[in-house]
């Protein structure tokens, strides 16, 4: 049976899908991953990827999802582009727009950077352009997001009383926030653990902060943040101590060893190896860090085609 086919005119946020909705994009994602052709294209469909931010399993997976769907990209370099000259996001998409764009995959230090280009543009906006979120500032990143929710998915058929460990720099998060809102919904029960210092009472709303190695042999899903250095101020920088971190909260043999072989490791990369998980754990059998990587084009195919069949795009209804 052909998953459901989502129509949406931008894809910004996780917040707003429905339960049904996502588990229609995680069908779609394996569709693709399985064999389903890309859908057939009337019309050229152009794209654009601007990335404000430094990316390399993000902007190349979306790459490599635009061209499986057939799309022609526009190539953007925001080092050399009139933003360098105080252009705003808006009029460069407005840019675009006018030129032929149609579709814009963007990311940027900002959080909410898109409501300017899609509910708060002005009464007489000529902006035609379907915005895809790939990734603001501390926010949200949806695709992420959702690539993971297809990884566990795959392993365990389900989300419903999952145990779901996310461990790390949660504050600066946005893999974080956008999976712990997901999760929390589909029914895992979340823990968090990490230096109290990058944990806020505002995530108790979606689970419990705990000690890690009081959970690790309850646990389906662990998933490892990143120690965002470039979001931290000088004064959390010259109190982290690499060694004291991976001793503490990092995935070692020991640990390893304890979590339940059905047990899977998740990381939204890129992985500061002998930080999170030391190096030799980043390819055993239980790190389904590859397969996240995998899984990200074929989730980004059926987010993308979301987003055409919204926007009547390549002549798909």
């Amino acid at each position: 049976m052909m998953a459901k086919l989502l129509r949406l005119p931008y894809f910004t946020t996780v917040e707003g899908l429905t339960n049904e909705e996502v588990h229609a994009l995680i069908e779609r994602a394996e569709e693709f991953k399985h064999g389903e052709p890309s859908p057939k294209l009337d019309e050229p469909v152009y794209v654009t990827n601007m990335f404000f931010e430094n990316s390399t399993r993000t902007h190349n997976s979306f790459a490599m999802a635009e061209r499986k769907l057939g799309l022609q990209e526009i190539t953007f370099d925001a080092g050399h582009s009139s933003v360098s000259k105080g252009e705003s996001m808006y009029d460069t998409c407005l840019t675009m727009s006018a030129i032929g764009v149609n579709l814009a995959v963007i990311r940027d230090r900002a959080n909410d950077y898109y409501r300017q280009l899609t509910t708060e543009r002005p009464a007489n906006s000529q902006l035609d352009i379907g915005i895809v979120n790939a990734g603001d500032g501390s926010g949200q990143h949806p695709s992420q997001c959702l690539l993971d929710m297809m990884t566990i998915h795959e392993q365990f058929g389900h989300f419903d009383g999952l145990k779901v460990a996310i461990v790390g720099d949660i504050t600066n998060s946005r893999v974080a926030k956008s999976n712990m809102q997901l999760l929390h919904r589909l029914g895992a029960q979340i823990y968090f653990a990490g230096p109290e210092y990058w944990f806020s009472h505002e995530f108790d709303a979606y689970g419990q902060y705990v000690q890690l190695d009081d959970i690790l042999d309850q646990l389906d899903v662990l998933m490892l943040l990143r120690v965002q250095h470039e979001r931290h101020d000088d004064q959390t920088e010259a109190q982290f101590d690499v060694q004291a971190y991976c001793d503490q909260y990092g995935i070692n043999q020991a640990r390893y060893d304890r979590l339940p072989d059905q047990a899977i490791i998740c990381h939204p990369g890129p992985i500061n190896r002998d930080v999170e998980i030391v190096s030799e754990l980043v390819e055993a059998p239980k790190s389904f860090f590859y397969q996240q990587m995998q899984n990200g084009v074929f989730m980004r195919m059926a987010m993308l085609e979301a987003v055409m069949r919204g926007r009547h795009l390549g002549g798909l209804a």
